[in-house]
C-alpha cells in the first residue's frame, strides 16, 4: 500500500532525503518548499511527486497546499506528513 507523503522543507537537507526514500519506495509524495522549482532540482521528475511552493507562516498557503494534495491525490488522510522547514542537520 502507499501512502501520500507531505514533506515541508524539501527543496535541501533531510527533506530531500526523506522524499527521495519515499519516491524510491513508491509512495506519493507533495514536496514543499518556498521555490517549489528548487523541490525538483533536487529529486528530478517522478509521476508521483508534486512539487509546490509553501511558505509555512501563511496559513492560506498552507490550506491552499493541502487542497492541491488532495486533487492531485485524492486523499491525504492515510498518509504522513513531516514538517522540514526551517530545519538543518
Amino acid at each position: 500500500m502507499t501512502n501520500v507523503w507531505f514533506i515541508t522543507g524539501a527543496a535541501r537537507g533531510m527533506g530531500v532525503d526523506l522524499a527521495k526514500a519515499a519516491l524510491d519506495a513508491g509512495h506519493r509524495v507533495v514536496a514543499t518548499a518556498r521555490d517549489p522549482a528548487k523541490v525538483t532540482a533536487a529529486l528530478g521528475e517522478y509521476e508521483n511527486l508534486l512539487a509546490l511552493s509553501l511558505d509555512v507562516t501563511d496559513a492560506a498557503a498552507s490550506a491552499a497546499a493541502v487542497e492541491a494534495a488532495v486533487g492531485r491525490f485524492g486523499s491525504i488522510r492515510r498518509g504522513r506528513i513531516l514538517r522540514l522547514a526551517g530545519a538543518g542537520y
